[in-house]
């Protein structure tokens, strides 16, 4: 699979990556076994890098991709992981004595001495403005408990803040077809200053495979359920902020489009991967087939500009007034 760079840092990541928070928690119920079945249906698709966090699932996440690398030593496999949401979102919270001891933690978790690459989470937007915030980031880096650092934010103005900082390697963000805010000034200003882009939620919680309907039920342990309208977290992280029914409908829409040989999920993901600026996309897969299907994206033949404008054309009608003016 192709692989592209993070020029900062000098990592690599396959362009289909593997998001693993549906491995932990918040997706319903997925057992260890099918958990490290899908870690090894995406080893054996080429993807070179997994998304993880210290919260998901308490740190079961981490976990379980630390017993499948134990297992397979051979792999050369990236893994992000992610930190900040293990206390009270206060910007004051964001400190190196906190940064050190959640690092240790998550360095247990994976069982490494170094982290590859670690994100603030999504953290307050004050954090993203404060220099010693940074500092205590290059401090883990001078310490050698992490090779490089990165941010996962919510909105444009975040990223953009944070593509400013020197050191930071990437910025994590969503952008799918139902959030293309980013492509206007997010992308350019990375490619500029050589940080990697890592679009998630490429799916919109789902949304984009076509497969939902307005009667779909989701499992109460679902944040598709318990977070629709941002009762537990960012309502943006769920369905890319959508309105379900409005969503519902324009995926419809969203699926009559894909040519012969995708499915609307491929199409979802290759309409990201062809983005300018994108280094790695991170869908999540709570099955092996889900997991191979995404990373055959990769293989897959040109979109045409017909199919491109169409997607624009639509999420301009159904979607932008939605959610350009929050993230």
């Amino acid at each position: 699979m192709e692989e592209r760079a993070f020029d900062r840092s000098g990592q690599h990541a396959s362009v289909i990556g593997l998001g693993t928070w549906q491995l932990g928690a918040d997706w319903g119920d997925v057992d260890d076994t099918e958990a490290l079945a899908v870690l090894e249906a995406a080893a054996e698709a080429g993807v070179t890098f997994f998304d993880t966090a210290d919260v998901y699932g308490d740190g079961r996440s981490e976990q379980t991709i630390a017993t499948f690398l134990r297992s397979r030593p051979e792999l050369d496999i990236t893994v992000a992981t992610k930190m900040g949401r293990r206390v009270e979102q206060l910007p004051e919270n964001y400190v190196l004595d906190n940064f050190r001891a959640w690092n240790d933690r998550s360095r247990r978790n994976l069982g490494t001495d170094v982290l590859d690459l670690v994100q603030l989470h999504c953290p307050p937007t004050p954090v993203y403005s404060s220099d010693e915030v940074f500092d205590a980031l290059d401090t883990l880096v001078a310490e050698e408990r992490i090779k490089a650092y990165g941010v996962s934010v919510e909105t444009c103005a975040e990223a953009l803040t944070a593509i400013a900082r020197p050191n930071v390697a990437s910025v994590q963000i969503i952008l799918n077809p139902f959030r293309m805010k980013p492509l206007a000034e997010v992308l350019p200003a990375a490619r500029k200053a050589g940080v990697g882009i890592i679009a998630r939620v490429p799916l919109a919680s789902g949304l984009l495979s076509g497969k939902y309907t307005e009667d779909t039920v989701f499992a109460a342990d679902d944040h598709r359920s318990f977070n629709r309208h941002g009762e537990a977290f960012d309502q943006g992280e769920t369905f890319s902020g959508v309105d379900y029914a409005t969503g519902v409908e324009a995926a419809a829409e969203f699926a009559a489009l894909a040519p012969e040989g995708y499915t609307p999920a491929q199409l979802a993901l290759g309409w990201i991967v062809r983005q300018p600026g994108v280094t790695t996309v991170i869908p999540g897969a709570r099955s092996p087939e889900q997991t191979r299907a995404n990373a055959a994206t990769a293989a897959l033949p040109e979109l045409s500009d017909a199919t491109l404008d169409a997607i624009t054309e639509l999420y301009e009608r159904r979607i932008k007034a939605q959610v350009e003016g929050r993230w």
